[in-house]
Formats: C-alpha cells, sequence, structure tokens
C-alpha cells in the first residue's frame, strides 16, 4: 500500500513505472532535438532552393531561416494551450498528443513537395507545419518531464527529471549520425532531391517507439492523488499569474544562461571556427559531437549531483563558472588547433550540463504539483523566446560589431547573471507535497 511512499522517503527502491516513464520521457525531447538539427541543416542548404527559389539566394536564405524561427514563437502558443490541458486533465493523454504532432508534421515536412510542383502552396505549408512543431514543442517539454520526476522519487527529482534533458544530446547524435550516413553514401545533388527528406522520414521510428511506451503507461502517481481530491485547477494559466508570479519569473530567468551558452557551443562555435580560425566545418562537427556524447552521462550525474547537495548552489556554480570560462576558452582556440577546440567545447557543454541536468527539477519544484504543467511550460516557452531563439542572432551580430570574441564573452556574463538572479528568487526542493501525495496514490491502489 506504501509503495510509492517507501521510495520517496528511504530512496532504496525504483518507485513502479520510473524507468518505463524515464525512457518514454527522453523519447519526447529527442524527437524534439533531432528534429531541430536536421530542420537547422535543411533550412540552411536544402529549403532556400526547393521551398524559396528565387534569383537572390540571401532572400531565399531568410525566408528558410524565417520558418525555422516560427517553430520557437510558437512554443508559449503550446506552451498555455497543453500547460492548461495537462493540469486539468492528465499527462499522459496530454504527452501522446503532443508526441504525434510533433511527429507528423516533421514527417509531412519530409513527404512536402516542393516550389516546382505545387507554387507557393509550398512554404505556405512548410510554415504552417514548422508552426504544428512549435506548439507540440511548447507542450511536450513541461509533460515529459512530470512523467519521469512524478513516476519517481520526490527525494531524488534531479535524476528522474533530467530525462527530458538527455534528449538535446542524443538528439543531436542520432541527426548527425543520420545526416553523416546520407552524406557519405548520396551525391550532392541526390541529397538535394531527396536525401534530405529520408532524415525527416525517419523521425517515425522515434515517433512509433515513443507512443508505444507512452500508451502502456499509466497516469502518474501525483496527477491520480491530484484528481482524487478534485484538486485540478480550473484556469492554470490564470493562476499561474495570479498566485506564482515570482516562481515564474525565477524559473524563466534560470533558463536563459544554460540556452546562450547552448547556442554558443553548437551553433555560433561553427561560424567562428570556420571563419576566423580557418578550421574546416568538419572539425567543429566532431569537437560538438564528443562534446554532446560527453553530455549524455554528465546531464544525469548533474542532475543527481543536486539531489545530494544544495541544488541551486550547484546550478549557481556553473552559472559563475560559464561566465569565467568564456574568455578562456577563445583563449584556447585562439592558437587554431583542433584538439583545444575539440577539448574547449567538451568543456562549456559540460558547464551547461551542470545547470540543464537540474533544470528541470528547479523549475517544476517552484510551482505547486496541481500548477506544474502549465507553470513549468509556461517559463520554459518564454524563456527559449528570449535566451535561445535570438542567441545566434545577437552572436552574429556581436561578432559582426567587433570582429572579436569580447563583446560575446560579455554577452555570457550578462546571461549567467540573468541565471543566477532567476535562483536567488527561487525555492529549494519542497518534498512534502510529493510524498503526501505519492502516499495518497498508493492508498489508493
Amino acid at each position: 500500500m506504501t509503495t510509492h511512499h517507501t521510495a520517496a522517503r528511504t530512496g532504496r527502491k525504483i518507485p513502479p513505472g520510473a524507468l518505463k516513464a524515464y525512457v518514454a520521457s527522453l523519447t519526447g525531447t529527442s524527437l524534439e532535438y533531432y528534429d531541430f538539427a536536421i530542420y537547422s541543416v535543411a533550412s540552411a542548404l536544402v529549403f532556400p532552393k526547393i521551398f524559396f527559389p528565387g534569383n537572390d539566394e540571401f532572400v531565399g536564405l531568410l525566408l528558410s531561416f524565417s520558418a525555422f524561427a516560427v517553430g520557437y514563437l510558437a512554443r508559449p502558443i503550446g506552451g498555455v494551450i497543453f500547460g492548461r490541458l495537462g493540469d486539468k486533465i492528465g499527462r499522459k493523454q496530454v504527452l501522446v498528443v503532443t508526441l504525434m504532432l510533433i511527429g507528423v508534421a516533421t514527417v509531412l515536412i519530409g513527404l512536402l513537395p516542393d516550389y516546382s510542383v505545387i507554387g507557393v502552396a509550398a512554404p505556405t505549408i512548410l510554415v504552417l507545419l514548422r508552426l504544428a512543431q512549435g506548439i507540440g514543442v511548447g507542450g511536450e517539454w513541461g509533460g515529459a518531464v512530470l512523467l519521469s520526476s512524478e513516476f519517481g522519487d520526490a527525494n531524488k527529482r534531479g535524476f528522474w527529471s533530467s530525462a527530458a534533458q538527455i534528449g538535446p544530446p542524443a538528439g543531436n547524435l542520432m541527426a548527425n549520425g543520420v545526416l553523416a550516413l546520407l552524406a557519405a553514401t548520396l551525391s550532392t545533388e541526390a541529397f538535394l532531391s531527396w536525401g534530405w527528406r529520408v532524415a525527416f522520414l525517419a523521425s517515425a521510428l522515434l515517433v512509433v517507439f515513443g507512443l508505444i511506451i507512452r500508451l502502456k503507461l499509466e497516469e502518474t502517481p501525483v496527477f491520480k492523488a491530484i484528481a482524487a481530491h478534485g484538486e485540478q485547477p480550473k484556469a492554470p494559466i490564470t493562476e499561474v499569474f495570479r498566485k506564482e508570479p515570482r516562481a515564474l519569473v525565477a524559473a524563466a530567468l534560470s533558463r536563459v544562461c544554460p540556452d546562450v551558452l547552448y547556442a554558443l557551443f553548437t551553433v555560433f562555435v561553427a561560424v567562428y571556427a570556420t571563419k576566423e580560425l580557418g578550421m574546416t566545418t568538419g572539425n567543429v562537427l566532431t569537437a560538438i559531437l564528443v562534446g554532446s556524447a560527453f553530455q549524455l552521462f554528465l546531464i544525469p550525474l548533474a542532475g543527481a549531483l543536486t539531489d545530494r547537495f544544495n541544488r541551486r548552489m550547484v546550478y549557481g556554480i556553473a552559472a559563475v563558472g560559464t561566465a569565467l570560462y568564456i574568455p578562456l576558452f577563445f583563449l584556447m582556440i585562439d592558437g587554431k588547433s583542433v584538439l583545444m577546440l575539440t577539448v574547449g567545447v567538451v568543456i562549456g557543454l559540460a558547464f551547461h550540463a551542470f545547470m540543464y541536468g537540474p533544470q528541470a527539477a528547479y523549475i517544476t519544484e517552484q510551482f505547486p504539483a496541481r500548477l506544474r504543467y502549465a507553470g513549468s511550460s509556461l517559463a520554459y516557452t518564454l524563456a527559449g523566446v528570449i535566451g535561445g531563439a535570438v542567441a545566434p542572432l545577437i552572436f552574429t551580430a556581436l561578432y559582426a560589431a567587433s570582429g572579436d570574441w569580447y563583446l560575446i564573452a560579455a554577452y555570457l556574463l550578462v546571461a549567467s547573471a540573468v541565471t543566477v538572479v532567476g535562483l536567488a528568487l527561487g525555492r529549494n526542493p519542497q518534498t512534502a507535497e510529493e510524498e503526501r501525495l505519492l502516499a495518497d496514490a498508493a492508498s489508493l491502489a
């Protein structure tokens, strides 16, 4: 009768369903970042030619990147829609819908006829599908985090919540693996003609795998207890803004530094290393892949570490360390050594892991259980717009203005300070509510 409660108190047992929920959570965010990676490549190399053709190649590129940005701008819409539903009807049902929405939109992009076949309808449909992806992603993250954390041990929320955070490196590794295979086996003409579609269609495998697991899962024990006591909020979005403004601000600000840092080491470093240092794209991609591989282990390790030590302290140390490390990184790679670039990126992504690993736990524990889906989704999506979405553009503008890395380091310093403020405004883990709800769920089983 008290299995969940015992596990939460002693930490000696894995709660029922926790491992399956961990995998289900990881699958959804892996699909999100797999899509992110292949869409990034296609936006730069393929879409300007086949969906936005014209005499001016630069205009086509801008239009293609604008379609890419639509996915980011749509995320808060998904956060509002699915965050509300997740707190009203449950985590599982919403997560099945978000996974389907992201997956179907990605597959349809792979099947979409180009401009030469259906004219202006092609870019129009592409933007609409990107909009659907963004809406789905906006509702996916908060639910994925709650799925693993609410099946897991409340006293080990840092570890269990980290499942969703493994998605970026896992998705990047899978996407780059698929793209590398296609590049090795296809000519440039074949890749532009149909090879890029294979990368999008391959996402169907992740969707099917994720759906199989999610459909077999029960609703989370925490939401079962909330529903049994009739504590679902009638207007969760309104309640978050009215009752939890400090929590929302704290959670959103905590995301800024890791988002900006990730954009630096996975996007802008490619521009800087190739244009300023004369390295090849292959050199940069190898460094990013090695760093991503280390993150597969560092992210859950960081989450687990914050279960033993103060979560805000570990997170804050990583944020401050980031501000100090960025100047050192640029000095390290100034000698144009590929080895130093790789080491530098690995260390940079390690700093990211020690913020990103515990980030999910930190954000969700700012809100009471009955408002977690809405609050977490809003914080995640709103912070993404002011953090990761604009960071590559800001990096590019600062680099163009100065011709050096000093302003970029200053930007990271500001981002680190913003995250430290978010941590100062937040609260430490409070497991009493979680343990009570898990005990109630166990007694009702």
